[in-house]
């Protein structure tokens, strides 16, 4: 009979560097960063987008139970293009999300 191999105890040093996946906004869609100023309700939002604009925010289907947006969250927006004070919003970042965009300078 062979031993088995027992799984050792070996301290690897750790590196700090981890992977955060980030999705950014698709440009060609017309998609923004925004930062979300006010609950109004009813799944809707007061966002202050990129560009300067305050623009009332839905949640789209998808999102509505999936992610709780709170206020001062950065989210991804798209404006409507027949209504530009209004807009759906498409994706919620994390904190650590939060914190890689700014460290990377992208809000």
């Amino acid at each position: 009979m062979q031993p088995e191999s027992v799984p050792t105890t070996e301290s690897f040093e750790e590196t700090d560097i981890e992977t955060i996946r980030v999705r950014l906004p698709n440009t060609r869609k017309g998609e923004q960063f925004a930062y979300a100023e006010l609950m109004l309700g009813s799944f809707h939002i007061r966002v202050r987008c990129s560009d300067g604009v305050t623009r009332l925010g839905r949640i789209k289907g998808k999102m509505k139970r999936r992610a709780w947006i709170r206020e001062g969250d950065v989210i991804i927006i798209t404006p409507w293009s027949f209504q530009d004070e209004k807009c759906d919003i498409s994706y919620r970042y994390t904190p650590p999300q939060r914190d890689w965009l700014r460290r990377n300078k992208y809000i």
